[in-house]
């Protein structure tokens, strides 16, 4: 469930490339005085290399995203700076995408491409089209929320994504702490403009803001224990570590941590008067926004109202598969007595994190040794797994993906939120295992940024329903596989995508039939084996962060919908593997796209 969304310090125009979130590294807004580099690519003659082309823009992207750098592994001279915000660095690029493609239209006959280079043209089209019809709203998305907001993106950022190697690295640590100061100020008067205007989050979302930034408000907090962990490692004297630890410290007292005072006084502020509504369609042009979203998401043009209804129909399906499993294990009762067996039962929990740990290690090494079975290209990044850190796991989402780096320091990573045990029952692990590590999002998007011949733009974007609905395949993938042998964990796969069916409608509830928190997490209760904690926590997500829920059983039916006509088509001669490749070997597409040339791979194979 790769569900960070990158709603600060990084474009609008680039927002729907990133994947949950989960996902893809942001791409920093551009400074405003920043001219766009494409229309020099206008003048180029047709026929000039379009990867080249590509790869200039993914240039210009780079140098105006210091953030961006830091994700992709580059330590450069501004490996101490954060991503420009604010309106005109909005503003600015979304110009420089489309002027770029503006320009790529102009400058490049489609029909004159290779095959891949007319994909990569058709891709950059519909992103620049997609991010044309956001970018009206680029002030709808809240700055500070319990799911992505800076409060505590900034920190994770420096633990998860700031390496330090050597004496200079720890130094840009250093001014990137000295840094979060301004940025947060300006963050925070962004925010205070967009509550005036009526974009504020609901009240309820404050006070988990609130704890965050509480939580780093301590002299030894998280960002300062990860510098000194990270200093303490180098091959430098003891001394000139204790002069960088007591720098960091320094810059924390005079800069960062006096922001934060600021900032937890004007959440506050906001959350005196904040609105208890909790659907976008509260807000001016909601209905409008929540459009432009579910098309970007799901790439299609389903409406509400009709991926409402599909989560109805799939729901009552599920059910009844649910049932069968229910008859299996000799359940006396009915389903929602049964879901509240799942939920109470202490056998369904493990007591210690390390044991959680310890059968998801088990579970993703049985995988991996079965994967050649299924794929032929396997990632060369290496999977870790890691709980999420104490200073944002009361806040943070149940579990999530973050992609390696191409130059292969940092490998794939599946945070799994072990808050409370409680909300991660065992029955569940093994899908969750398989969706955020193998064969899900870490086989995916680690073959996708190796997939050196691609654009850079197609090896580190993505599209939602392609990329979750690879996520959610990968469960059932699974049981294809072998796995799932305890029919309990069959059980748990089924809630799995039980809870993917439920957020179509939810989501819908809440954002477009003007459904209450309260209402939307009565229907999970309802419907769905979660616990409590797991049911709020969810519906919590899917208020600050609307349509992005609906892409995962979208994209998964037509996954399976492509597989099962190829299997139609092809009988003896389909090959798991074979189809694996077709999907994978392009990268995120959207789902008309990816239909298109499966459909063609399929008139191959029978030709």
């Amino acid at each position: 469930m790769s569900h960070r969304r990158p709603a600060l310090a990084m474009s609008t125009s680039l927002l729907m490339l990133a994947v949950a979130g989960c996902a893809a590294a942001p791409d920093a807004a551009a400074p405003a005085t920043v001219a766009p580099p494409a229309a020099a690519a206008a003048e180029s003659p047709a026929g000039a290399d379009l990867a080249d082309f590509f790869r200039k823009y993914d240039d210009a992207q780079l140098s105006l995203s210091p953030q961006g750098k830091a994700y992709r592994g580059i330590r450069d001279a501004d490996y101490g700076r954060w991503n420009d915000v604010g309106d005109e660095a909005e503003i600015a690029s979304q110009k420089l995408q489309q002027a770029t493609a503006e320009a790529m239209r102009s400058s490049y006959d489609p029909a004159k491409l290779s095959a891949d280079e007319a994909l990569s043209f058709e891709l950059f089209n519909a992103q620049a089209a997609r991010s044309a019809r956001l970018f009206p709203f680029r002030e709808h998305g809240y700055i500070f929320d319990q799911m992505n907001g800076a409060q505590s993106q900034m920190p994770a950022f420096l633990i998860n994504i700031h390496s330090v190697a050597d004496e200079a690295q720890a130094a840009a640590y250093i001014e990137r702490i000295r840094g979060l100061g301004p940025l947060l100020d300006a963050l925070s008067a962004e925010a205070a403009d967009r509550a005036a205007k009526g974009y504020a989050p609901p009240k309820w979302v404050y006070t988990y803001v609130i704890s965050d930034i509480e939580n780093l408000r301590k002299p030894d907090n998280a960002v300062i224990e990860d510098i000194g962990a990270k200093v303490g490692k180098l091959g430098i004297d003891a001394a000139k570590k204790a002069e960088l630890v007591a720098s960091a410290k320094a810059a924390w007292a005079e800069s960062a941590g006096p922001a934060y005072d600021r900032l937890l006084a004007e959440m506050k502020r906001q959350q005196a008067v904040a609105p208890t509504q909790d659907g976008v369609w509260r807000m001016p042009d909601g209905k409008a926004y929540y459009e432009a979203l579910l098309a970007s998401y799901t790439t299609t043009d389903m409406t509400a109202a009709q991926i409402h209804d599909l989560g109805l129909a799939e729901v009552a399906r599920i059910h009844g598969e649910m049932k069968s499993i229910m008859a299996k294990v000799s359940f006396k009762g009915t389903l929602q007595q049964f879901f509240a067996h799942l939920r109470t039962g202490p056998q369904y929990f493990h007591t210690t994190r390390e044991a959680y740990l310890a059968e998801v290690d088990a579970r993703t090494k049985a995988m991996e040794a079965r994967l050649p079975v299924f794929f032929n290209t396997l990632p060369k990044a290496p999977l870790v797994v890691k709980a999420v850190e104490a200073f944002r796991e009361k806040s943070a989402g149940k579990a999530f993906y973050s992609s390696p780096s191409p130059d292969g320091s940092r490998p794939g990573t599946y945070y799994v939120n072990l808050y409370d045990l409680k909300d991660m029952s065992k029955t569940e692990l093994e899908a969750l295992a398989y969706h955020e590590g193998v064969p899900g999002h870490h086989l995916q998007r680690a073959v996708q940024t190796e997939l050196t011949g691609l654009p850079p733009f197609r090896r580190f974007g993505g599209f939602t329903a392609y990329t979750e609905g690879w996520g959610l395949y990968s469960e059932e993938l699974a049981k294809d596989m072998g796995f799932y042998t305890d029919p309990y964990s069959d059980f748990g796969r089924l809630g799995m995508e039980l809870w993917r069916a439920c957020r179509l409608v939810v989501d819908t509830g809440i954002h477009d039939k003007r459904w209450s928190r309260e209402q939307a997490i009565r229907y999970l209760k309802d419907n769905t084996p979660n616990p409590d904690g797991d049911i709020e926590k969810a519906i919590e997500r899917y208020i600050v962060y609307p349509g992005q829920a609906t892409a995962y059983l979208i994209g998964k039916l037509k996954i399976m919908e492509l597989r099962g006509r190829a299997q139609a088509a092809l009988g003896d001669r389909f090959d798991y593997r074979t189809f694996h490749q077709v999907v994978l070997e392009s990268g995120p597409v959207p789902l008309d796209v990816l239909e298109r040339r499966v459909d063609g791979w399929i008139a191959a194979q029978k030709s």
